[in-house]
């Protein structure tokens, strides 16, 4: 076997040594390899990058919160400073509280007033109640005396003209008598005191028949009487069941009007407190202050903008994928998140919702394409990227709205 530091071995033509075929087998068989694991990494690298769809275009997205006055009156205090940082709930201006407090104790005045109208008429409820059932009551009792009376009227009338009835067959075998006296005394048949007995009897008996029939008439007149009496007793009776009832319905709508009274007059001492409570300008989220416009003296009118919130907790990403990108993208899909201003730092998210339009059809002036020299380009469309677990990578607040992201979302 020739050695390969040997001087003597054969040059080639060009007066380099010759290169053992083994050699470049060697160096063949090592070139094709390295070709083929590098178009194998090539393959895997293409291949899992179909898992993937990313982009550089996307920021960080949120709601600007407008911090505005919902009652009228004048600054006393500001609590917080332009990009001071500050917590939901935190106080930021307060407005003059004197007015509210007296309307709060006026509408408290009316309420108490309200209720005692209401305690007043809900008592006097029963009240009618039991007076409608004894006025009733009474009315029947009324019927049933007169009824009473009535009919003892009748029979007391009834024994007047008996007795008118025997006072005239008294009064008439009386003058009949006188009638039959008087041919025999004067024929001194009879005795002249005879007679004039029989005269006096008949004389008695006409008036004892007048008596008793004045004391008939008498009767009748207090039957008549009765009977007007019960009539107008059983009329009685008969409103006190009509009428009562609906007493008792006039008191218990004046019970439910006062009871609407009362609840106008809470709803007014309500709304006394919420316009009190207005007076402290709370944050309604947490956040960074900017754009302040308010100071100390100054006089709100409702509505009017005070300062911004810029939150720093309910945050998301807006993406604009390529339409190309978003053939296999889908809802709840995961999102690997990196801020470009935090170094790289990586979020989790998911997809939430794939716009509607592409952003050029959202713009102001949104492209107009029915013309010969239309040149077709590649659109995005914005998508939506929820935080999943933004209370323990955003501890430290780092976010910012409008900072530039980089999300990778998991298709396959």
């Amino acid at each position: 076997m020739a050695d390969p530091n040997d001087q003597n071995q054969p040059n080639g033509d060009n007066g380099k040594p010759e290169i053992d075929p083994a050699t470049k087998a060697r160096r063949r068989v090592i070139i094709i390899g390295v070709v083929a694991l590098l178009a194998i990494v090539a393959l895997l690298f293409y291949w899992r990058s179909t898992f993937t769809e990313d982009t550089d275009d996307a920021q960080v997205d949120g709601n600007l919160y407008q911090v505005s006055s919902r009652v009228a009156g004048q600054v006393i205090k500001v609590d917080v400073e332009e990009e001071q940082f500050v917590h939901a709930g935190d106080v930021l201006a307060e407005i003059d509280t004197r007015d509210y407090q007296v309307s709060l104790e006026q509408a408290e005045a009316n309420l108490a007033n309200a209720q005692a109208a209401y305690q007043e008429a809900s008592v006097n409820v029963p009240i009618t109640g039991v007076n409608v059932r004894t006025s009733v009551a009474t009315s029947g009792s009324d019927v049933v005396g007169s009824a009473a009376s009535v009919e003892q009227a009748e029979a007391q009338a009834q024994a007047a003209k008996a007795q008118v009835d025997s006072a005239k067959a008294t009064a008439l075998k009386a003058q009949i008598d006188v009638d039959r006296y008087t041919p025999l005394v004067a024929k001194d048949v009879i005795s002249k005191q005879q007679y004039d007995q029989a005269v006096a009897t008949a004389t008695a008996d006409q008036a004892a028949l007048e008596s008793a029939e004045r004391t008939a008439k008498a009767q009748q007149d207090a039957v008549r009487m009765m009977r007007a009496r019960l009539a107008q007793s059983q009329e009685q009776a008969q409103q006190s069941v009509k009428n009562g009832p609906d007493q008792v319905k006039a008191q218990q709508a004046r019970a439910q009007a006062a009871a609407a009274q009362v609840q106008t007059a809470q709803a007014q001492v309500d709304q006394a407190k919420l316009n009190l409570s207005y007076a402290r300008v709370t944050a309604p989220i947490t956040g960074i202050v900017s754009k302040k416009s308010v100071a100390v003296g100054e006089n709100l009118s409702v509505g009017q903008s005070l300062m911004t919130i810029v939150p720093l907790t309910d945050l998301w990403v807006t993406a604009n994928f390529k339409e190309t990108q978003l053939k296999k993208m889908q809802k709840d899909q995961p999102v690997e998140i990196k801020i470009d201003a935090l170094g790289g730092r990586k979020f989790t998210g998911k997809v939430a919702q794939i716009g509607g339009a592409t952003g050029s059809s959202l713009s102001l002036f949104p492209p107009e394409n029915a013309t010969g020299n239309y040149v077709k380009v590649v659109q995005r469309i914005p998508v939506r990227i929820n935080f999943t677990n933004l209370d323990k990578e955003n501890q430290d607040y780092a976010l910012r709205i409008g900072m530039s992201a980089d999300p990778t979302v998991r298709v396959k």
